[in-house]
């Protein structure tokens, strides 16, 4: 009865505590170059929201709500914001991002490949998410850049879509300019399209696996390179990568992979 009871409450804990148990993650993102206007502002990244049928969308509603009281200066949200089925995430995804948090000096977004619908090939579902983004706010990079105050955002799209022309923005990318990319599938990271680029990429897309046994790798990630899970990673020219382990969910079970909401504090690097 003592096991039972030990698999049940683990159960009970993997499906209704931890996918709904947010972290807002803390940390320093050092930018070479960056304008002194931009030294100490927040940048908050919110990835993988998944609106769908897998899990109660109150829970997102209700942590964007919580994200709002940080305030950001700059936020950027990196793709997956759906789970598609049908017609039905589309009134799903307006009635959550209704409540999207946006920053006070920009706001930002990639696809993910879920927003490409079935066998991420469905090219209209990707324009119907990104229209909607874009009226409720939200600047969506398709491969292409912004600036703010200074600060380049690039934004490219997602790796296993239909659209990935990485090149059309990154060989226009001049050395040393301050710049921040936003890439949802990180195994794009060891691909040859990087150019001169040696700033942050900040991804998504593992979920950081969404269930880990303790002191060991998670036994199911969604990339090629299993190195790739959550969290910062160092890359052999001067590039570093930082993995959000997704706000929702694939399917509603986490365990030893908590959601996370990340906050930046923009910090320069000469």
């Amino acid at each position: 009865m003592g096991l039972l009871g030990i698999g049940a409450s683990m159960g009970l804990y993997t499906w209704q505590v931890e996918p709904f148990w947010l972290e807002f993650v803390k940390r320093k993102l050092p930018v070479k170059n960056l304008p002194d206007s931009l030294i100490g502002k927040t940048l908050m990244q919110i990835s993988d929201i998944h609106v769908g049928n897998k899990f109660p969308y109150q829970y997102l509603i209700d942590s964007l709500k919580k994200a709002k009281t940080f305030n950001p200066d700059i936020v950027v949200y990196t793709g997956d914001y759906v789970t598609y089925e049908n017609e039905k995430q589309f009134e799903q995804l307006d009635k959550v991002m209704e409540h999207a948090v946006r920053g006070k000096l920009g706001t930002y977004g990639i696809l993910g490949n879920h927003d490409w619908g079935y066998n991420w090939s469905e090219a209209h579902v990707a324009t119907q998410v990104s229209s909607q983004l874009e009226y409720l706010g939200i600047e969506m990079l398709h491969n292409a850049r912004t600036e703010i105050n200074g600060l380049h955002i690039i934004g490219i799209d997602d790796l296993l879509g239909l659209n990935f022309y990485p090149e059309k923005v990154m060989q226009a990318y001049v050395a040393d300019t301050p710049a921040i990319v936003l890439c949802h599938n990180p195994d794009a990271c060891d691909l040859d399209i990087w150019y001169d680029y040696q700033g942050w990429i900040l991804a998504g897309h593992t979920h950081g696996g969404q269930c880990k046994p303790p002191f060991f790798d998670p036994p199911i990630l969604p990339v090629q390179n299993k190195r790739y899970t959550s969290g910062e990673f160092s890359l052999d020219d001067g590039r570093k990568v930082y993995i959000n382990r997704a706000l929702g969910h694939s399917m509603q079970v986490r365990f030893n992979v908590r959601p996370e909401i990340t906050l930046f504090e923009l910090q320069r690097v000469i």
